[in-house]
């Protein structure tokens, strides 16, 4: 047996008529010209005396497939879509590339496309006139407003797509926040809050929508929702609560998409009275067992990338559907970063997207749905 470095290894074979008796293994694998024959012996004569070798499960393309434990698939994603009104062509938007904004034709030829590839569901989110907006968010009770009109032409053209909707007012606000503001402009006012999203959720229901998405923050407020969809006789509109939605700084691309960056004249919004704090592992998870407790149908952890502690937790807190949003800011990050050519696109997205399956997630949001859907085929 010979001992190198404090590990055991044992010689496969007679090794002596490449070394002779009398010349010591160090001096041999030193002497000039030997780096070939250093190598082959290395290679050939020595064997680690091992039980496990980990690497016979990853030695080839098929091993490696038979036992991979997370597999992305195209019915993983939810694709979030921007509409606006009007008959435009889509606009781009600067910070987000790759993502437009659809009028309502255009919306539903992208929803026909998605579901063509496997994409079992969309996430709606509307950007309006600023004529529309107002201190209060009105134009979110306007029986005949633009997501609901998206809606209605989504489910009519492909009725088997999963429509989602967000329910807030940060689309609808001159201020840009998610519900109406105190007396003094300082906070949010949580219970007249609530009751605007609460028929604002009725509305949608009516329109059709399989999904109503809770992103306000706000207390009680999916309670709320339930008991008022049910009292509307909406009993299979199901809620997906955003129960874990942390004050992140990677929401910025998103108030562009939307228009409520410009409403608000910043990007940085202080959402931090109403959305978790980003230190709070503890907290996290009180939201998300209140949500649950209120009748939540699927649980929602936003951000995704920097929050992959919190999806394994809440996965391991809850036997209910678990999804996680890859938000604008983790988008934008790999598309500034492959734009420069630092990073691979199509690795770096699928490898960002199996990191949150792993973690936990049922189901995924991600404006990456179409390229990752069409490259999983």
């Amino acid at each position: 047996m010979v001992r190198r470095k404090g590990t055991a290894m044992r010689l496969a074979g007679d090794v002596t008529p490449l070394f002779g008796n009398n010349i010591s293994f160090e001096k041999r694998m030193a002497a000039p010209g030997r780096a070939c024959l250093r190598g082959a012996f290395i290679m050939a004569a020595l064997q680690l005396d091992l039980t496990h070798r980990p690497r016979r499960l990853r030695r080839n393309a098929t091993v490696r497939s038979l036992v991979e434990e997370t597999v992305l698939r195209p019915a993983d994603f939810i694709a979030p879509l921007f509409v606006v009104d009007g008959k435009g062509a889509p606009e781009p938007i600067a910070s987000m590339p790759g993502v437009l904004r659809y009028n309502i034709v255009d919306l539903v030829k992208e929803c026909r496309a998605l579901a063509k590839l496997g994409v079992p569901a969309v996430a709606l989110f509307p950007k309006l006139d600023k004529k529309l907006k107002d201190d209060f968010g009105g134009a979110a009770l306007d029986a005949d407003a633009l997501i609901l009109r998206a809606v209605r032409s989504v489910k009519k053209a492909v009725p088997e797509l999963v429509v989602m909707t967000d329910i807030a007012l940060d689309p609808y606000t001159t201020h840009g926040h998610d519900g109406v503001l105190t007396a003094d402009g300082r906070d949010v006012a949580n219970d007249a809050t609530v009751e605007i999203l609460t028929q604002m959720a009725v509305l949608h229901a009516q329109a059709g929508v399989d999904f109503v998405a809770p992103s306000d923050m706000m207390d009680g407020r999916i309670g709320a929702i339930r008991r008022a969809l049910d009292a509307a006789g909406h009993t299979q509109t199901a809620i997906m609560a955003y129960s874990a939605k942390f004050a992140s700084a990677y929401y910025g691309p998103f108030r562009d998409a939307v228009g409520s960056a410009s409403a608000a004249g910043t990007h940085h919004l202080d959402k931090y009275t109403y959305q978790l704090n980003p230190a709070n592992r503890r907290e996290a998870l009180t939201e998300i067992a209140l949500d649950e407790a209120e009748g939540a149908d699927i649980l929602m952890v936003k951000p995704a990338g920097a929050y992959l502690d919190i999806i394994r937790e809440v996965r391991e807190a809850t036997r209910k559907p678990v999804a996680a949003y890859q938000v604008s800011g983790e988008y934008a990050q790999i598309q500034a970063a492959v734009q420069l050519g630092w990073l691979d696109l199509a690795r770096t997205r699928h490898e960002s997207l199996l990191a949150i399956k792993r973690a936990g997630a049922d189901m995924i949001l991600t404006y990456f749905a179409k390229e990752m859907a069409a490259a999983l085929r």
